[in-house]
């Protein structure tokens, strides 16, 4: 479809994805990709198509998701944003819509991103909190779980804990991860140039581990020499993950 009299635009998107299977379209499924693009169908009368910055599985959340799309818009950005929130279901809105730049590309031209992980520790699950985080019920060495961390920081190959996505590389850089405490909630935030599938889960799921005293603090180090995925353990349910911020 030639792209004459579509202008370029870049929009934030927050999304609770519990009830979606991840964000890349699907044939016969809901998924937030697909939601956006029937918005902007309606909006369009015509196809158009959405480019994310991360493809969030099953289950994952987002504060923060970038996406792009040409459109043929002759009002404002603030007519574009209400419209299109008029037409998305509740757990999709969004928060923010700007004309992109040429050569603009939500996931190439990304710097980093930032994941969050949502752990609720607590003996006693909260029906409130099981869509948004996931529950721990023994106690937690958060100070082992920092130390252990702090080995995920810099240049390093990360295929013990995801995969890449078409043979890609595994290795990947982190520029910061950690946990912090607010009341019985402990996030562990971590940003990165680029994440494998799963990874953040896996790696809390082995922090976890570390928490608990079933593994040690130097686990972590062996867990990445080793560059095995079947070593790690399983990650941890998708409910408690958030895509928080896109930076550019």
């Amino acid at each position: 479809m030639p792209d004459i009299g579509r202008a370029r635009y870049r929009a934030t998107v927050e999304y609770d994805g519990t009830d979606y299977y991840g964000f890349q379209v699907q044939a016969d499924r809901p998924t937030i990709q697909g939601t956006l693009e029937h918005a902007l169908a309606d909006i369009a009368g015509e196809a158009v198509r959405v480019i994310g910055a991360g493809r969030t599985d099953t289950g994952v959340h987002a504060l923060g998701q970038v996406i792009g799309f040409r459109l043929a818009w002759r009002h404002s950005v603030e007519d574009l944003q209400r419209a299109l929130n008029a037409r998305l279901p509740e757990d999709i809105v969004i928060r923010q819509v700007a004309p992109a730049e040429e050569g603009f590309h939500p996931r190439f031209s990304a710097r980093s991103r930032v994941y969050r992980y949502t752990v609720l520790n607590q003996p006693l699950r909260s029906p409130l909190a099981r869509r948004f985080a996931h529950q721990v019920a023994e106690p937690l060495d958060l100070a082992a779980m920092n130390a252990a961390a702090e080995a995920l920081v810099g240049w390093h190959d990360f295929a013990t804990f995801g995969n890449p996505m078409r043979g890609e590389s595994t290795v990947r850089q982190v520029m910061r991860a950690g946990w912090m405490p607010a009341g019985n909630m402990l996030f562990f935030d971590i940003e990165a140039n680029a994440f494998l599938r799963r990874m953040v889960r896996t790696l809390v799921s082995a922090l976890l581990l570390i928490g608990q005293g079933k593994m040690g603090v130097e686990s972590m180090a062996a867990l990445l020499a080793a560059r095995e995925r079947r070593q790690a353990p399983p990650p941890v349910p998708a409910c408690g993950l958030c895509l928080m911020q896109v930076k550019y």
